[in-house]
């Protein structure tokens, strides 16, 4: 049995005009050269908001209808744990697609997110604590799909719904989470890592993380298939190639990563100007290493993380820059202020804004990284913090901050009592 596994495509995902398209692209060829699978599986973050826009809706929906036009490669739906809907018999039909849904497509309690809009188009099926087998020539794999819950409740949510290994099958566990060590943002410390996982699946897929990886934990293969679009610009993501994961399984696992042919190239350089040189001289220096000594599909992406005394009064410069090689590639400056510290406020704006979070998604995540600095013991829960003081009960929050009362709860007890 072949196995495609595919993640975090982020359609919608563009830094820029120049790049909106690529996710898209990126993800065509992707599903393209996996309809010769069996089973093709998605570990979530399909869209880049949790609520797309329709421009995207129309992109995403004729690239995911693509292996509904291919007739079922002969793999049965042997067992699932779900209720799956009336409509889940064409998806099973053709192509199946098993897909988890991932944090950028978290929507509210008790409302309808875009993976299970596209479970009820008849495009998917989506998995969340609950297991499906399939069955093809004598072989059985057995997937069991946890979507993406909130970092600090995913040990407990695993641990509850407590998956075992099924008899007879090869066992895989599908995740879309933070792990230590592959913690994808820092702003969200995970609560999963490599040693508290569930033992004896033979292997453990994560989306979410998105830069491919494959390491052994005892028996069992842990593989990130990482993502098909660049989005978080780092060094790490200039290193490796985009693509997907291809497991073979029969008497043995195979694994082999499908690097995509027409992705755009990424490039992470640092430079320190030099006070004696010309600004731009020495930018353009730079760039023209990257872009005249290769060819390219595509116009590459380059970020210039710069350093200097001189990085403050160069603005201009950099905008000229932009200009002059605007047909040759997308390039993104970061200037290093003098202070680490306001370097690293403006490097977590970026981060959040380019996570596209809610304004209470950020303003969450900058008060519980202002309480971590001011070495803040977390013994009281942090949304309850940002609610008392989005609702303006300031003096309860303090209360709990100075110890006062310890939690929330205490704090409402006391207040019942008086």
């Amino acid at each position: 049995m072949k196995i495609a596994i595919l993640s975090d495509f982020h359609f919608g995902f563009g830094y820029s005009p120049e790049l909106e398209n690529d996710s898209f692209e990126n993800v065509e060829e992707a599903m393209e050269r996996a309809l010769n699978s069996d089973l093709v599986l998605i570990g979530g973050d399909i869209f880049d908001s949790p609520l797309p826009k329709t421009q995207t809706w129309a992109k995403a929906i004729k690239i995911l209808a693509r292996p509904l036009l291919k007739p079922n490669p002969g793999i049965n739906l042997a067992e699932c744990s779900k209720e799956l809907k009336e409509i889940s018999k064409r998806t099973l039909a053709h192509l199946p697609v098993i897909a988890l849904h991932g944090n950028h497509e978290r929507r509210a309690r008790g409302e309808l997110n875009a993976v299970q809009a596209l479970e009820n188009a008849g495009l998917l099926i989506h998995l969340h604590g609950n297991t499906i087998i399939f069955e093809k020539d004598g072989v059985k794999v057995a997937i069991h799909g946890m979507s993406a819950v909130p970092e600090r409740f995913a040990k407990n949510f695993l641990y509850q719904w407590n998956p075992k290994p099924i008899n007879g099958c090869v066992n895989i566990l599908f995740l879309h989470q933070n792990v230590d060590p592959y913690v994808y943002s820092p702003l969200e410390p995970p609560s999963l890592t490599l040693s508290n996982l569930p033992k004896g699946f033979d292997l453990i897929i994560n989306g979410h993380i998105h830069m491919h990886g494959t390491e052994r934990i005892d028996n069992t293969l842990f593989l990130i298939p990482g993502s098909l679009v660049i989005t978080q610009f780092e060094k790490g993501e200039a290193e490796i190639d985009k693509g997907f994961l291809e497991v073979e399984v029969g008497e043995e696992i195979k694994v082999n990563f499908i690097s995509l042919k027409t992705s755009r190239k990424f490039f992470y350089e640092e430079i320190k100007l030099e006070e004696e040189k010309p600004i731009r001289e020495q930018l353009e220096k730079k760039l023209n290493e990257i872009i005249y000594t290769r060819e390219f599909l595509k116009p590459p992406l380059i970020r210039l993380r710069i350093f200097g005394k001189e990085v403050e009064a160069i603005e201009q410069e950099l905008r000229a820059v932009e200009r002059k090689y605007s047909d040759k590639a997308v390039i993104k400056f970061v200037k290093e202020l003098e202070s680490p510290e306001i370097t690293r406020k403006i490097e977590l704006l970026q981060s959040l804004r380019e996570q596209r979070l809610s304004v209470e998604e950020i303003g969450l995540t900058i008060l519980k990284k202002n309480l971590d600095e001011l070495s803040f013991k977390a013994v009281f829960d942090h949304e309850s913090i940002f609610k008392l003081l989005s609702e303006g009960d300031v003096d309860k929050a303090l209360a709990i901050l100075l110890g006062e009362q310890k939690t929330l709860a205490q704090l409402l007890k006391k207040s019942v009592e008086k």
